[in-house]
């Protein structure tokens, strides 16, 4: 509250407030800057030479303006208040229209600004004002001289060195204004903050009898007849007015005008206001008794306040609830939204979550969804609007709502719509979740088309709903852990466990694509809700089977736009980090999945993308396999071992026939790893797995043997294809059975005598170093005599080749160690 006594003029603080910006002129409506010294005694000069001359030339105006923009710094002493009353009071002056508002702003900024003004002399402005606003009908018509007049009254009424008659004819001055041209001053935004600034010293002032009559104006201005013609803005003008005025009672201890507030605005119907005006106000008292109970300041009467507040505010909810019946499903109205954006932001701004009642979180709920994160109302707009009207929507609906207030305050909104989830009654709860859940798909399949749509031709458009999207990814996240804390405990059952955390993770994975940063709330609620499917099979199930089919996933089924061209699902970014999040989260509960869901659900999906060009998403593919074919040792092993098996087949194959390429070394090698660990002894999968390996790995060596000589002397940090498999090669041999070993070094050895002499070094040495360091006493011995006889073959096959080449035969340089086909029969049997 000090920092609001500190405030010199209201208005400049109520237009901060309400999320504009202060030190506005009062006539051209930009922002004021200060003029120099000698501008500003030149301008002075300049009047009193007007006064002089009993003449107001056109550029005298400038002059005004000169000084009403210096109004932070400008100090109007007595001598120069007389100097604008004289003008304003001359019967000879001509003075133009546009001077009169300048006129009363430097009046204003005397009254405020001077610690104790001549009474006298405001009494004498008191009666040249009287007669101004008297006589001068077509002025009142302005709505600068109106906004100037009502503040200037309020100003004057409000100063404590003004006489009780002088207050009183400035309050009933300024109620006929009021409550005559309340329609221009509804229609007129640019002196909303004026007028309430007014109104607010009114109420503030030391005279009672016309407190009611202001409080009725105050109202009156937003009139049933056209409720519409409010703004967000305008409802933070009226929550903060009334902060300030109901503030100052409670400072100054003022019992009876808290009482004859709290009577008029809480307990008296307000058939003549519309909800909106009348629940900003509502907010600014709660607001105020907030600050002063927090403090230790907070008395009976101040708690009695708060109380009534709170139901008012509940009330007005309930009004709107039953209205519309049940908002969400309601159509559009402005004048609805308006006031579910001024019920959220009365709660947010007041600090309170207020009474917890359904009716306030079902309201909250539809703020958010429908007018701070309004995505499916743009995405509607987009996919109907024709391509060239993408443009205007994007700079001009999307671009605003980026900077309304609304969008702004989404974070303390979501943190007292989470906190009124914790308190209301379970039915609220579950009606909010499943408007929540159902919205997260609604976010999915619109941006899937909107993305695919944009992305390319208006990538600006495309951005800013991203960021607006990314916006509601955090909102839902808080929620899901709130909806977490209270569900996933003792007091609900399993079945209830379940069905939420599949909710939860699908909704989670319908909005991955706007997940940009790691967030503890997300990690915490995620940790929660696989927690409880890693210990429920049905709920795991059916998380698995609310994931996309195989042909969702590959054409254009669901998109309300028709497209000529083939549908490219490595290309749809959203579908993509959606199946990604199901690529992560399935290894986590593996276990508990049935092979029947794995092979009709995951298979397709995995193998799919191992195929997706992103390499982070084809890993996740190959992640994917190697979790399954490592889990069930104790779970359907029969059926689940089957599946592996013939899996295994179509896994190496489509992997090899990918690599180099498509395929990541790294995932693929883990998948290999696991098969050949977890597979059957013997299995035939396996035998398959080291055959189409070593084909591979002879192919890739043969291939880039042509082209790069000096690839063998260079085996250390090599990113060569052929030299990975050869090392995945050289891994298998100590993690197969014993059954495969003997057909992986048969193999291996074959592959290994064909290559330069170069590379058969390099890789003898390897295998040197390996066998070395094995402490495997069961493979060992075998590997040890095996090494020698490979050794042993390579020295023999260089010099057969060197004996038997015909004297005019011709050797490749860059592969003098490859053996013609014809040789290979006597390799194999010397092996």
């Amino acid at each position: 509250m000090a920092r609001q006594a500190r405030a010199v003029f209201l208005e400049e603080w109520l237009r901060t407030n309400s999320g504009g910006s202060g030190s506005i002129g009062p006539v051209s409506g930009h922002p004021s800057s200060s003029s120099s010294a000698r501008a500003i005694i030149q301008a002075w000069s300049e009047l009193r030479e007007s006064l002089q001359n009993q003449s107001f030339r056109s550029h005298l105006i400038q002059s005004l303006k000169t000084l009403v923009n210096s109004q932070n710094s400008l100090h109007v002493a007595e001598p120069q208040a007389k100097l604008l009353i004289s003008i304003l009071s001359s019967q000879t002056i001509a003075l133009p229209t546009e001077s009169y508002p300048l006129l009363l702003r430097l009046l204003y900024i005397w009254v405020r600004k001077s610690f104790r003004p001549s009474a006298q002399l405001i009494d004498s402005a008191v009666d040249v004002l009287s007669r101004v606003f008297t006589t001068e009908f077509a002025l009142k018509k302005s709505p600068p001289f109106l906004g100037q007049g009502i503040l200037i009254l309020g100003a004057i009424s409000f100063s404590p060195q003004v006489s009780e008659n002088s207050k009183k004819v400035c309050l009933d001055l300024l109620c006929k204004l009021l409550e005559e041209e309340h329609p221009l001053l509804r229609s007129s935004q640019d002196i909303i903050a004026d007028v309430l600034a007014g109104i607010g010293y009114a109420l503030s002032s030391s005279v009672n009898a016309h407190f009611a009559r202001v409080l009725d104006s105050l109202f009156r201005i937003w009139g049933r007849e056209d409720g519409s013609s409010g703004s967000v803005s305008t409802g933070l003008m009226i929550l903060h007015l009334v902060e300030w005025v109901v503030s100052s009672f409670i400072e100054s201890h003022s019992l009876m005008k808290i009482q004859d507030f709290a009577r008029w605005v809480l307990e008296t119907p307000k058939t003549s206001c519309v909800p909106f005006a009348f629940v900003m106000a509502v907010a600014g008292v709660l607001r105020a008794c907030n600050r002063f109970i927090s403090s230790g300041q907070g008395t009976e009467i101040v708690s009695k306040l708060k109380i009534s507040a709170e139901n008012q505010i509940a009330s007005v909810a309930e009004d709107l609830i039953s209205k519309t019946k049940g908002l969400l499903t309601s159509e559009y109205d402005p004048t609805n939204n308006l006031l579910l954006q001024c019920i959220s932001l009365a709660l947010a701004q007041s600090g309170s979550a207020a009474s917890s009642r359904g009716s306030l979180l079902i309201c909250l709920a539809s703020t958010l969804l429908t007018e701070i994160f309004p995505l499916r109302n743009l995405y509607a707009k987009i996919l109907k609007f024709p391509h060239s009207n993408w443009p205007t929507l994007g700079f001009s609906e999307v671009k605003e709502h980026l900077v309304s207030v609304a969008f702004k305050e989404a974070g303390s909104i979501t943190g007292i719509f989470c906190n009124q989830y914790a308190s209301v009654d379970e039915e609220s709860k579950a009606l909010v979740e499943n408007f929540i859940w159902d919205y997260c798909q609604d976010v999915y399949l619109g941006h899937r088309q909107v993305a695919l749509l944009l992305r390319g031709q208006n990538n600006e458009l495309l951005a800013d709903v991203e960021k607006i999207a990314e916006s509601a990814f955090l909102m839902v996240v808080v929620f899901a852990l709130a909806v977490t804390k209270h569900k996933l405990n003792s007091n609900f059952s399993v079945e209830m466990h379940g069905e939420t955390s599949v909710r939860i993770l699908v909704s989670f994975s319908c909005l991955e694509y706007f997940r940009r940063m790691r967030l503890p709330e997300y990690m915490d609620a995620i940790r929660g809700v696989v927690a409880c499917i890693q210990e429920n099979e049905e709920a795991c199930v059916s998380f698995v089977e609310s994931m996309p089919s195989y042909s969702d996933l590959t054409s254009w089924k669901g998109f309300s736009f028709k497209q000529d061209t083939e549908y490219l699902w490595s290309k749809d970014e959203v579908q993509t980090a959606r199946i990604l999040f199901y690529l992560r989260v399935i290894p986590t509960c593996i276990e508990r999945l049935p092979a029947p869901v794995f092979r009709r659900v995951v298979a397709p999906t995995m193998f799919l993308y191992m195929e997706h060009p992103n390499a982070k998403v084809a890993r996740a593919s190959h992640s994917m396999f190697t979790a399954f074919v490592s889990s069930g040792k104790d779970f359907d092993e029969d059926e689940r071992g089957l599946l592996k098996e013939q899996l295994v087949f179509y896994y190496v194959q489509r992997s090899l026939v990918g690599y180099p390429g498509i395929t990541p070394f790294e995932g693929m090698a883990s998948g290999v790893a696991a098969l050949v660990r977890y597979l059957p002894a013997g299995s035939p999968a396996t035998f398959y797995c080291i055959h189409s390996l070593v084909e591979k790995a002879n192919m890739l060596c043969n291939d880039v043997s042509l082209l790069k000589a000096d690839l063998w002397k260079k085996w250390q940090g090599s990113s060569e294809p052929c030299k990975k498999v050869l090392e995945l090669l050289l891994r298998l041999i100590s993690l197969v059975d014993i059954q495969v070993l003997p057909t992986l070094m048969k193999q291996l050895a074959q592959l290994i005598v064909q290559l330069p002499k170069d590379g058969q070094n390099m890789v003898l040495n390897e295998l040197y170093a390996q066998v070395a360091e094995s402490d495997d006493v069961t493979r060992k011995p075998t590997l040890v005599s095996w090494l020698q006889s490979v050794s042993y073959l390579c020295s023999r096959s260089e010099s057969t080749d060197q004996t038997s080449k015909p004297s005019g035969s011709k050797e490749n340089p860059a592969c003098p160690g490859i053996t013609d086909p014809s040789n290979l029969g006597k390799i194999n049997a010397r092996l």
